[in-house]
């Protein structure tokens, strides 16, 4: 049974505190917008598909519990809580595309004559905000499924072959509404039984490797071990890597991946040592407004997640810190990109994609 990080029914919002993890597993109570803020911001819950589901549900939790006389000053509250929101952690393009599609159905159902008041108005809001919550579970079975066969297919060898696959940051089920899309491939591979091990890294500073990757192979029975970020090159000089997989905070038009600070280093890596390099991640964390990745903002976090470890200071007092969240992959190291559509080359994903939306209108 997959972790559940988001527990969500009838207009009640859970979600499990990720700074407390692997030692606690506490759900608190996300009562509204400024709560789901506070929790994206404070990282008690992360990783970009559960950042926009748990920005998105909070502002469902918040809305059931108000009354709006107007059509008019519903849409005005709804905006503005969605532009809230989508400041809690910038680079992640998930929450940007949800408040996007929300605005647009908000508007719509504003000037909608057949919607008679701010009432139903509200009641059509929330009912869309909870697809998204079992659209994004879907989607990320189909992306684990998809990119079980990518890997299957560039690993070649016989029928009995198992891969050994590297994955960085934490991308299962605490990133998202559930099963994961990184991870979710490491997760279809297994229940085909063809991975024969995964590897970890401990993902410094904020440990999300080590604090929930782990946690969540070892819940999963996944046969795994976890390696220092400074081991990555010796692991695949030493050991037979068949291919990495990591997650997307935002992917730009080209190709360009943002992801969890550490990705780049691992994708120079994998060049250098031939091994496959794919990114996981579902349509919502692709940005075609944005050209490349030079474009993309990085998020800085403070210096006290290099400094201390567990409360504990480590480093030498005054020393000055960078701790950028993130780096940016460029598209000519990304072997695929899979999506629940399937995997793309960067070279044609800007493509696919249209082909995509326009198929869907």
């Amino acid at each position: 049974m997959t972790l559940q990080a988001i527990k969500y029914s009838s207009g009640r919002l859970e979600i499990l505190d990720q700074l407390l993890l692997p030692h606690q597993s506490t759900y608190i109570p996300v009562s509204g917008v400024e709560d789901g803020w506070k929790a994206i911001h404070s990282m008690q819950v992360r990783g970009a598909p559960a950042i926009a589901i748990v920005g998105s549900l909070s502002l469902a939790v918040e809305l059931l519990t108000a009354t709006f006389d107007d059509k008019s000053i519903l849409r005005q509250e709804v905006e503005g809580k969605l532009n809230y929101l989508c400041s809690a952690r910038p680079t992640a393009v998930n929450m940007k595309i949800a408040a996007e599609e929300l605005t647009l159905e908000t508007n719509r159902l504003c000037s909608d004559d057949s919607v008679p008041n701010a009432e139903d108005m509200k009641k059509r809001l929330v009912a869309k905000i909870e697809e998204m919550l079992e659209k994004d579970i879907s989607d990320n079975k189909a992306i684990g499924d998809y990119g079980a066969k990518a890997m299957l297919s560039s690993a070649g060898g016989s029928p009995s072959s198992k891969l050994r696959v590297l994955t960085h940051c934490n991308t299962g089920s605490l990133a998202t509404a559930g099963y994961g899309t990184a991870l979710g491939v490491i997760r279809s591979l297994f229940a085909l039984g063809k991975l024969e091990h995964a590897y970890c890294t401990e993902t410094r500073p904020y440990n999300q490797g080590a604090r929930l990757t782990a946690y969540e192979l070892v819940h999963e029975k996944i046969p795994s071990t976890m390696v220092c970020d400074s081991a990555v090159s010796a692991l695949m000089k030493s050991k037979t890597v068949s291919g990495v997989v990591v997650g997307a905070d935002r992917i730009a038009a080209n190709g360009d991946t943002a992801n969890k600070i550490g990705t780049y280093q691992i994708a120079v890596l994998a060049k250098y040592h031939g091994v496959p390099f794919y990114v996981a991640a579902p349509l919502t964390s692709i940005d075609l407004d944005t050209a490349n990745g030079d474009r993309i903002v990085i998020e800085e976090r403070p210096a006290v997640e290099m400094t201390h470890v567990g409360g504990k200071q480590v480093a030498a007092s005054g020393i000055n810190c960078w701790n950028p969240a993130f780096d940016v992959t460029p598209a000519d190291l990304i072997t695929a990109i899979i999506t629940e559509h399937g995997a793309f080359s960067p070279a044609e994903l800007a493509a696919k994609i249209a082909n995509l939306t326009e198929a869907s209108v």
